[in-house]
């Protein structure tokens, strides 16, 4: 018999080896196809995020954005026990309460709690609901504070913390920035239409029955929203869960710490105006009820605009501008409007406080959008040093730190707002009750741009 030549058993190899080849690329496709039909099914479902978050902002910022109006109308029509100077704390208490419970809730819903993040979201909404009927029936100024400030907050919170902590991971690193300023914007939307139905609410059936019905809305938007926003698979996963530990290395970089005392310092500023301009509005430029809560609308609704606009200048994709130089852009021109706007108001001066509340809310409420590009900055150093990071957990963090701001700032206003009571001298903002406050919100605000001067640091030194 005679035996193959080598060219023909070359040929048999050749022949052979684009066999397997086509059998495993037949068994490849069905893969390939199922992976880019699964990605196609996220693509379109990002956006649905970041739509059915708006429902859920609606129970978390409603009532802590349009607080000044509550704070007013307790000002005019006072019938509880106790002091009615204390209600100043009750928006700051709540957004504290909120924001310093996020690092808890993030912690637990990144990885042990992971799969109960709907179960968890949707006992917050029976919390704020039953807080806020509760709170209906106050009779003492401190039910008001601890229904409103603190229980209604915690439940907000359970309610916030999953559908956030789940939008880190539906966006890469390269358009997170965006992700959370659109969601942000969303939040601007809601404070600046909640403050007219929280008005005519109030003026027509009191406190107590406006109370009865924003649980009922609570209730309506935050279990809509809570079963229709989709959640992430890989995060829920049993690889997932049994493998990803949270790393906490980030806690070793000098920027984190940076960046949080910036956050705190512009935090406890950013709430005052949210809580006395409509009560400043009304007692010294003597503005109507009515005109009042135009103001605080007009606090709000530039945050639309600019928690997008500063969300875009972090993602760092044209515009070649630092974190640092973007957070001080904010925190600087926040701390100018305050200081040589709402300071210079008086009697009649209704110009000069409506392009404070149009520019403050644009500046102000633009900064936390900056947070993406905060966590894209500690991503880079980490991946420098080759460590791991959860922008879910960080982003829970820099939360937590506003909260510290937020509670800060509503203890301080109380004694600032008694010690200009005393010295009030002249017409303008500054001679007002209101000038301690003023003065504390524009220099605040201003170190909330602090991290400029300590990139300028580093860089001398390397110089």
């Amino acid at each position: 018999m005679q035996k193959p030549s080598r060219f023909t058993m070359a040929r048999n190899e050749i022949m052979s080896l684009r066999d397997r080849e086509l059998h495993d690329a037949e068994q490849d496709a069905p893969n390939l196809a199922q992976s880019d039909s699964r990605q196609r099914v996220l693509t379109r479902r990002r956006p649905c995020h970041i739509l059915w978050s708006w429902f859920c902002l609606l129970t978390k910022a409603g009532f802590a954005m349009s607080y000044g109006v509550f704070q007013e109308y307790y000002s005019g029509s006072w019938n509880l026990q106790g002091s009615q100077d204390v209600t100043g704390i009750i928006g700051t208490t709540s957004n504290g309460v909120m924001y310093l419970s996020m690092p808890f809730l993030f912690a637990l819903f990144t990885r042990r709690w992971a799969r109960k993040r709907q179960t968890a979201a949707l006992c917050g909404a029976a919390l704020t609901c039953i807080s806020f009927l509760l709170s209906s029936f106050s009779t003492h100024v401190w039910h008001l504070v601890t229904t409103q400030g603190v229980m209604a907050a915690l439940g907000c919170s359970l309610i916030y913390s999953p559908t956030t902590l789940s939008l880190g991971e539906w966006y890469s690193s390269g358009n997170r920035a965006m992700a959370y300023g659109i969601t942000l914007s969303c939040k601007n939307i809601v404070g600046s239409a909640c403050p007219f139905l929280l008005r005519v609410l109030l003026d027509h059936y009191g406190f107590r029955t406006t109370l009865r019905i924003w649980a009922a809305v609570a209730a309506g938007s935050s279990i809509f929203s809570i079963f229709l926003i989709p959640t992430q698979p890989s995060s829920t996963s049993s690889n997932a869960l049994r493998t990803r530990k949270i790393p906490w290395q980030f806690l070793k970089h000098q920027t984190f710490y940076i960046y949080s005392i910036a956050i705190i310092l512009q935090s406890s500023g950013y709430g005052i105006p949210q809580t006395y301009l409509n009560t400043y509005a009304h007692e010294v430029t003597l503005l109507s009820q009515t005109s009042a809560t135009l103001l605080l609308t007009l606090f709000n609704i530039p945050g639309i605009i600019s928690s997008s606009v500063f969300g875009y200048l972090s993602d760092n994709k044209r515009f070649s501008l630092s974190t640092t130089t973007v957070t001080s852009i904010s925190a600087v021109s926040s701390a100018l409007s305050a200081l040589l706007l709402w300071g210079l108001t008086s009697q009649g001066s209704t110009a000069l406080l409506v392009l404070f509340s149009i520019t403050f809310g644009f500046f102000a409420g633009g900064y936390s959008a900056t947070w993406g590009g905060i966590i894209n900055e500690l991503e880079r150093e980490a991946a420098q040093r080759n460590e791991a990071v959860d922008p879910g957990m960080v982003y829970g963090l820099l939360n937590g730190t506003r909260g510290i701001g937020y509670v800060s700032g509503g203890i301080a206003g109380v004694p600032l707002l008694r010690a200009g009571s005393r010295s009030s001298v002249g017409s303008f903002g500054y001679g007002t009750a209101y000038g301690p406050l003023i003065i504390f919100t524009g220099l605040s605000s201003a170190f909330g741009g602090w991290g400029l001067l300590w990139k300028w640091k580093q860089l001398l030194h390397l110089a």
